[in-house]
């Protein structure tokens, strides 16, 4: 009979079970994902920086300027990207901080191990992926 996969063992599914190092995304890969991050919330910020200017040279007037109207909803689409991109990078600074301190894969929730699956998918997560389910289960009233 062929050895368990890592993570696994009796009543465990693979990914599941206590994630080995070489398993999850580390230092390394935390820190790219992270300057991946910085990379976005720089270029949402030149962006939005090139909406001001073009706010600018166009009718100060959004309602009735159709150049106004477009420039107000790609504003907003920058804002929201770049809000999106400096949570991400707010989180990633968690999960770098919770790997220095040796609390990294941890749920904060149980206090379980996070799956090696979930940490691979979601290297900032918090959670084990049944505290996830049960919250997301809460929050719809079941």
């Amino acid at each position: 009979m062929a050895a368990p996969p890592p993570g696994a063992g009796p009543g465990i599914e693979p990914g599941v079970g206590p994630p080995l190092e070489s398993e999850v995304p580390l230092g390394a890969e935390l820190a790219a994902r992270r300057d991946d991050a910085v990379a976005a919330v720089d270029a949402g910020e030149r962006d939005f920086g090139r909406l001001v200017e073009a706010a600018r040279s166009v009718s100060t007037d959004d309602e009735h300027d159709p150049e106004g109207v477009g420039l107000a909803v790609e504003r907003a689409l920058v804002v929201a990207a770049l809000e999106r991109a400096r949570e991400r990078v707010a989180r990633l600074d968690d999960a770098l901080a919770r790997l220095a301190d040796g609390t990294y894969g941890r749920c904060d929730t149980c206090g379980g191990q996070i799956g090696a699956d979930r940490l691979r998918a979601l290297p900032a997560t918090t959670t084990c992926i049944g505290c996830a389910s049960a919250m997301g289960r809460r929050s719809l009233g079941g």
